[in-house]
């Protein structure tokens, strides 16, 4: 990773966004550690909760630094940060397919940790490894998701869909009917359309579900350009207009979730956390939704969901290292893990907690939903290390410009081809 300098800009936003978390009296012989968490749905709020019960058990302080929701700005902000050893983050919490990019900016937190390894998730500790090292502790995990208004498709008399035809012929159906009868404003299906991260997640589950592969394989052969990637862009391409509003182009996680929610779309494809906001008091759908895996492809298809989920790391150019492992053990406890759950619906990393009562009461299909986080698909970053960015760039790219309709799939695949051999000629993984 190339040195910068630091970025006076970005250390002055960090210091204006800061909010202090208060510890009790005792703080004056304690030490204050920074966070940087999320801020996705209620995911600040739980954040800021679960730090300020640390700050009032240890007698340090807390400060929670508000980040970017964008993934690629994060990313940057934090290349930034780390490439100046800046000390101005403690923690940090970090996308799935960072650690190798990130890794040798953060603390092997293995030794702290071995106790509760072996009950979590072994390919989210396995992802986290790098070069021997555990540098990041899965916080919660996830993987897509399809949302679908459970009222509308019994009113209609539809199941729901197992196919990406089937969910298809059903949002166009649905939407037709209720356009007809005075819902103008009601759309088949959103998702992330927007050229970003996102959309590299979206593209993996559709290429995967029709047999497709996954972008790069495991050996880091590159393995786009085949015809069922085509079909399976093909058939995404033919949602934009039709089912999906041309908008969805531009849609990120909560764009999608913001059309949802107001009652405006059939299906939608997004994270867990989606569930207890549809479910919050104040939703106009709360009490009609339902969640199942996403489609299968064609035939001999499959259920796809990508691998997401955040992990919380420490960084080597931390003041306080010993109370930033500590905040950490904290945050990802079994306890913290369980509530989050259970009022925000991010799935455990703690494989214990999905047998959990309370739990399943909150988030019933977490249960039957397990499979999908199991053998969720994995982004290729291990394969592409420290270049995945330019990797996943290159597919959002590509996909969005097939979505458009300013590139055909076959061409848009060969394209894309070329373009990852280069990045992997230049890398040479």
């Amino acid at each position: 990773m190339p040195t910068m300098p630091r970025p006076r800009l970005i250390l002055g936003l960090l210091i204006v966004m800061t909010l202090v978390v208060p510890a009790t009296r005792a703080a004056a012989a304690g030490v204050r550690v920074s966070i940087a968490c999320g801020a996705l749905g209620v995911e600040l709020a739980l954040c800021r909760e679960a730090a300020e019960e640390w700050a009032q058990q240890t007698g340090n302080s807390v400060s929670i630094v508000n980040t970017p929701n964008s993934s690629s700005d994060r990313f940057s902000l934090y290349v930034q940060l780390l490439a100046s050893r800046s000390p101005e983050i403690d923690v940090l919490q970090i996308d799935v397919v960072w650690p190798g990019m990130l890794g040798s900016h953060l603390l092997d937190l293995g030794p702290a940790f071995a106790d509760r390894v072996p009950g979590m998730f072994p390919a989210l500790t396995d992802n986290n490894t790098v070069d021997g090292r555990l540098v990041a502790i899965p916080w919660y995990v996830d993987a897509g998701v399809l949302y679908y208004r459970r009222d509308l498709l019994e009113k209609h008399g539809i199941a729901p869909p197992q196919s990406w035809d089937e969910m298809t012929r059903a949002a166009g159906t649905i939407q037709t009917r209720e356009r007809a009868a005075g819902q103008s404003g009601l759309w088949g299906f959103v998702f992330q359309g927007k050229p970003y991260e996102g959309l590299t997640c979206d593209a993996l589950e559709w290429i995967a579900s029709w047999g497709g592969g996954s972008f790069v394989d495991a050996d880091g052969d590159i393995t786009v350009n085949n015809p069922l990637a085509a079909t399976a862009l093909r058939r995404a391409a033919s949602w934009i207009g039709t089912i999906a509003p041309r908008g969805v182009l531009n849609y990120d996680e909560e764009s999608a979730r913001g059309v949802f929610q107001t009652g405006n779309a059939v299906f939608m494809r997004n994270w867990p956390y989606a569930w207890a906001l549809a479910q919050g008091e104040d939703s106009p759908v709360r009490g009609r939704v339902g969640v199942i895996a996403l489609p299968k492809g064609g035939p001999d298809g499959r259920h796809a969901g990508t691998l997401g989920g955040w992990q919380l790391a420490v960084s080597r150019y931390s003041r306080h290292p010993q109370a930033a492992t500590d905040l950490v053990r904290h945050l990802t406890s079994a306890r913290i893990q369980k509530m989050r759950a259970i009022r925000g619906a991010y799935n455990p990393t703690i494989m214990a907690l999905y047998h959990d009562p309370e739990i399943l009461a909150a988030n019933p299909f977490f249960e039957a939903l397990l499979p999908s986080f199991v053998e969720a698909i994995p982004r290729p970053a291990r394969q592409t290390g420290a270049h995945y960015n330019q990797v996943s760039a290159a597919i959002w790219r590509t996909v969005h410009a097939v979505l458009s309709g300013s590139t055909d799939a076959p061409e848009g695949l060969e394209q894309l081809q070329q373009s990852l051999d280069r990045i992997r000629h230049r890398a040479r993984w």
